[in-house]
């Protein structure tokens, strides 16, 4: 068995350095070993620990660990791209964030990064038609971690949620690739209508503390919402937009903002 677990962690570079992480981590803080050994180190591979954190964190008296990691462990065999999805975000969150600088801090500690993992299960419980199971996996990521995405939702990969309170996705929302999204963030609708009537978000956008994008309108890839606005209107590429309602103040200020972060506004 450990000669299994050492292939794997020769061929996954990114599991490599979760697991040199949390040895080191152990050696550090003998007293975090049990927690370190259970949710990573005992693992064979991201996917397994992926699954374990979820299921602990969501299991409830109405439903137990075990049928959860079930679930998860299901989903990630069936469908590959949800492990790549996670490694996509783990950089991201390392890369953007300034307060990481450890890839185990995301798994073990931002509650962005862990309902973005239980989302993604739940959306593929949604696309195998279990609507049910993938709504109690909305509720109790949404108890859990103050974020509400609906399992029909459509999420990109690479996504950062810095602080990640207070989130809210609509069922018809789709987020494109490497989007970055700040607390109190809403994508939603204008009233009551059915259909399609969520945001669509372009790549590479950054989207601001507390800002409301509302209605089935367009993002334009690596455009920026500033703080506060709230977008009632298609917002073009490469833009910035600001204020209640959401206005164009200027250009997104360079090539990446999501990436890049920055929220100033220069006048």
């Amino acid at each position: 068995m450990a000669e299994t677990h050492s292939k794997i962690r020769e061929l996954d570079p990114v599991w490599s350095q979760i697991c040199t992480e949390a040895e080191e981590a152990v050696r550090k803080e003998p007293l975090m070993g049990g927690m370190l050994h259970g949710s990573l180190l005992h693992h064979p591979s991201l996917e397994r620990a992926l699954a374990f954190r979820i299921s602990l964190k969501l299991a409830s008296a109405e439903m137990s660990e075990q049928i959860l990691r079930e679930i998860a462990d299901e989903a990630y065999d069936d469908d590959p791209s949800l492990a790549t999805a996670a490694r996509a975000d783990l950089v991201a969150v390392k890369d953007r964030d300034p307060a990481c600088d450890k890839f185990i801090q995301p798994l073990l500690y931002f509650k962005g990064f862990q309902a973005m993992q239980a989302y993604r299960v739940s959306h593929w419980l949604w696309k195998k038609e279990r609507h049910d199971m993938a709504r109690f996996f909305q509720m109790r990521t949404s108890e859990m971690f103050g974020i509400d995405i609906h399992p029909a939702a459509r999420v990109g990969k690479g996504i950062m949620m810095d602080h990640a309170h207070s989130i809210v996705i609509g069922s018809t929302s789709v987020v494109g690739d490497n989007v970055s999204i700040l607390q109190s963030v809403t994508l939603g609708g204008t009233g009551k209508e059915d259909g399609d009537r969520h945001p669509k978000i372009g790549d590479g956008v950054l989207i601001g503390a507390g800002a409301k994008v509302l209605g089935n309108i367009k993002v334009g890839h690596c455009s920026r919402i500033a703080a506060g606005s709230v977008v009632l209107q298609e917002v073009p590429p490469c833009t910035t937009v600001a204020g209640v309602p959401a206005k164009v103040v200027g250009e997104a200020g360079c090539d990446q903002p999501a990436q890049s972060m920055n929220q100033v506004i220069e006048k």
